[in-house]
Protein backbone atom coordinates (compact mmCIF):
# COMPACT_ATOMS: atom_id res chain seq x y z
CA UNK A 1 0.00 0.00 0.00
CA UNK A 2 2.75 2.22 -0.07
CA UNK A 3 6.70 2.76 -1.11
CA UNK A 4 8.47 3.47 2.50
CA UNK A 5 12.03 2.29 2.52
CA UNK A 6 11.91 -1.45 3.47
CA UNK A 7 8.05 -1.94 2.39
CA UNK A 8 8.87 -4.53 -0.68
CA UNK A 9 8.56 -7.51 -2.03
CA UNK A 10 12.83 -8.84 -1.58
CA UNK A 11 13.93 -11.93 -3.39
CA UNK A 12 17.02 -13.46 -2.85
CA UNK A 13 20.26 -12.59 -5.77
CA UNK A 14 19.90 -10.54 -8.47
CA UNK A 15 17.39 -12.43 -10.55
CA UNK A 16 13.70 -13.75 -9.76
CA UNK A 17 10.20 -13.43 -11.40
CA UNK A 18 6.83 -12.74 -10.53
CA UNK A 19 3.60 -13.66 -12.63
CA UNK A 20 0.41 -11.59 -11.81
CA UNK A 21 -3.23 -12.49 -12.76
CA UNK A 22 -5.14 -9.53 -13.49
CA UNK A 23 -9.19 -9.03 -12.87
CA UNK A 24 -9.74 -9.64 -16.72
CA UNK A 25 -8.35 -10.02 -19.98
CA UNK A 26 -6.36 -6.90 -21.48
CA UNK A 27 -4.36 -5.95 -24.48
CA UNK A 28 -1.55 -4.34 -22.19
CA UNK A 29 -0.44 -1.08 -23.61
CA UNK A 30 2.20 -0.14 -21.13
CA UNK A 31 3.79 -1.29 -17.81
CA UNK A 32 4.63 0.94 -14.57
CA UNK A 33 8.03 0.36 -12.28
CA UNK A 34 8.51 2.23 -8.95
CA UNK A 35 10.83 1.79 -6.77
CA UNK A 36 11.91 4.51 -3.66
CA UNK A 37 13.90 7.48 -4.65
CA UNK A 38 17.45 7.46 -3.69
CA UNK A 39 16.95 10.45 -1.50
CA UNK A 40 14.93 7.95 0.85
CA UNK A 41 17.33 5.55 0.81
CA UNK A 42 19.22 4.91 3.83
CA UNK A 43 22.41 4.92 2.23
CA UNK A 44 21.44 7.10 -0.76
CA UNK A 45 22.16 4.38 -3.26
CA UNK A 46 18.95 1.87 -5.14
CA UNK A 47 21.21 -0.54 -5.48
CA UNK A 48 18.02 -3.11 -5.17
CA UNK A 49 16.41 -2.03 -7.45
CA UNK A 50 15.76 -3.79 -10.51
CA UNK A 51 17.68 -2.68 -13.85
CA UNK A 52 16.79 -4.96 -16.75
CA UNK A 53 13.68 -7.01 -16.86
CA UNK A 54 10.85 -7.90 -19.55
CA UNK A 55 7.76 -8.79 -19.63
CA UNK A 56 5.36 -11.16 -21.09
CA UNK A 57 1.84 -12.29 -21.50
CA UNK A 58 0.62 -16.11 -20.40
CA UNK A 59 -2.55 -17.88 -21.42
CA UNK A 60 -2.27 -20.13 -18.43
CA UNK A 61 0.29 -19.72 -15.32
CA UNK A 62 1.57 -23.01 -15.95
CA UNK A 63 2.82 -21.88 -19.61
CA UNK A 64 6.58 -21.36 -19.29
CA UNK A 65 7.25 -19.01 -22.05
CA UNK A 66 4.76 -16.57 -22.97
CA UNK A 67 4.31 -13.91 -25.16
CA UNK A 68 7.33 -11.23 -25.04
CA UNK A 69 5.45 -7.75 -24.99
CA UNK A 70 9.22 -6.18 -24.34
CA UNK A 71 12.29 -5.89 -22.38
CA UNK A 72 13.88 -2.92 -20.52
CA UNK A 73 16.04 -1.33 -18.22
CA UNK A 74 15.07 1.10 -14.89
CA UNK A 75 16.83 4.20 -14.75
CA UNK A 76 18.16 4.05 -11.03
CA UNK A 77 18.64 8.03 -12.15
CA UNK A 78 15.02 8.35 -13.23
CA UNK A 79 12.26 9.15 -11.23
CA UNK A 80 11.20 6.77 -8.85
CA UNK A 81 8.00 5.55 -10.87
CA UNK A 82 8.87 4.85 -14.55
CA UNK A 83 6.59 3.42 -17.45
CA UNK A 84 7.01 1.51 -20.17
CA UNK A 85 5.08 1.18 -23.15
CA UNK A 86 4.53 -1.93 -24.68
CA UNK A 87 7.33 -3.33 -27.22
CA UNK A 88 6.10 -5.72 -29.51
CA UNK A 89 2.28 -5.26 -29.64
CA UNK A 90 0.09 -8.37 -29.76
CA UNK A 91 -2.99 -9.39 -31.11
CA UNK A 92 -3.72 -10.99 -28.11
CA UNK A 93 -5.18 -10.31 -24.91
CA UNK A 94 -3.74 -11.51 -21.93
CA UNK A 95 -5.10 -11.62 -18.00
CA UNK A 96 -1.63 -12.91 -17.08
CA UNK A 97 1.58 -11.51 -17.22
CA UNK A 98 4.90 -12.35 -16.13
CA UNK A 99 7.72 -10.20 -14.82
CA UNK A 100 11.11 -11.20 -15.02
CA UNK A 101 14.00 -9.31 -13.49
CA UNK A 102 17.16 -10.00 -14.99
CA UNK A 103 19.44 -7.71 -13.34
CA UNK A 104 19.18 -5.27 -10.42
CA UNK A 105 21.49 -2.32 -9.89
CA UNK A 106 24.39 -4.04 -8.02
CA UNK A 107 23.47 -5.63 -4.67
CA UNK A 108 24.54 -8.93 -4.32
CA UNK A 109 22.50 -10.23 -1.49
CA UNK A 110 18.81 -9.35 -2.74
CA UNK A 111 16.76 -7.44 -5.03
CA UNK A 112 13.62 -5.32 -4.19
CA UNK A 113 10.29 -4.56 -6.14
CA UNK A 114 7.93 -2.09 -4.45
CA UNK A 115 5.62 -1.78 -7.46
CA UNK A 116 4.58 -3.23 -10.43
CA UNK A 117 1.39 -2.04 -12.64
CA UNK A 118 0.22 -3.59 -15.94
CA UNK A 119 -1.93 -0.88 -18.27
CA UNK A 120 -4.42 -2.04 -21.11
CA UNK A 121 -7.76 -2.00 -22.50
CA UNK A 122 -10.38 -4.48 -21.60
CA UNK A 123 -10.67 -6.68 -24.14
Amino acid sequence: PDVYPGNCWAFKGSQGYLVVRLSMKIYPTAFVMEHIAKTLAPRGSITSAPRAFSVYGLDNEYQEEGKLLGQYVYDEEGEPLQMFPVMEISEDAFQIVELRILSNWGHAEYTCLYRFRVHGKPA
